[in-house]
């Protein structure tokens, strides 16, 4: 049976890191919000009052009679039956460590746009999201990303990989990373990327695997946009 991923359709978002690890195993999967009445398939489930568990929101993978919600907790599920998390127990959990705090960093990637509440729209936050964004921009992510360029650099391993020899759901995590952080401020990534050469060397080496290569040209692969994690507001880039 394939894996069922659910996710708002049009939306690569958060679903796009589970999106990702599938494609470059080339497990069988269905995108169930892209197909006619997944939506509503999605919210059923959502509400369904006989489950044991219901997520409290997309995306969750759906694999025979288990549900798994949240990112980091759908790749560590998906990463040993995949082949792409470290065969040792203890880098698994250094694995799910670092997806965490991806997860971290796009929480507040999503806060630059959307700093007072979801409810709202962002023309209705603005002046809040331009001393978000001006506060992420020039103290958060520069951390974030440092601390991504440490890590590689101090991969007993080889700077090839986030964690252990091989490609695992981290790296292709932090390629997605670094691809959303150019739609969203590519003038604040032209100032970064230079100090980052181990990061970019990763990203460029994802991107260049068949299968992601594939993808990347496929119209499975969503285009960024404005309901996304991602989004581009030029007023918010422009202090670099």
């Amino acid at each position: 049976m394939p894996y069922k991923l659910y996710y708002w359709d049009g939306i690569p978002g958060r679903g796009e890191f589970v999106r990702l690890t599938l494609e470059a195993a080339g497990a069988d999967y269905v995108d169930v919000a892209r197909l006619p009445g997944g939506t509503e398939e999605m919210l059923a489930l959502m509400k369904d009052p006989s489950a044991v568990s219901i997520p409290f929101a997309p995306p969750f993978l759906v694999d025979g009679d288990l549900l798994i919600p949240q990112v980091a907790n759908i790749l560590f599920y998906l990463g040993p039956r995949l082949g792409l998390a470290p065969e040792d127990e203890g880098l698994r959990f250094v694995a799910n460590g670092l997806q965490l705090t991806i997860t971290d960093l796009l929480a507040e990637i999503h806060d630059t746009h959307h700093p007072i509440s979801v409810s709202l729209y962002y023309d209705e936050q603005k002046p809040e999201a331009l001393r978000r964004s001006a506060a992420f921009l020039g103290d958060r992510l520069p951390k974030f990303l440092s601390y991504f360029e440490r890590l590689l650099n101090r991969n007993p391993a080889g700077r090839k990989h986030a964690v252990g020899k091989e490609l695992s759901y981290v790296d292709l995590s932090l390629f997605q990373l670094v691809q959303g952080l150019r739609y969203a401020f590519p003038n604040a990534m032209r100032v970064h990327e230079p100090h980052l050469p181990a990061l970019i060397a990763l990203h460029d080496a994802v991107a260049a695997r068949p299968r992601i290569r594939s993808y990347l040209a496929s119209d499975r692969r969503l285009d960024f946009n404005e309901s996304c994690v991602f989004r581009r507001y030029q007023e918010l880039d422009q202090q670099f």
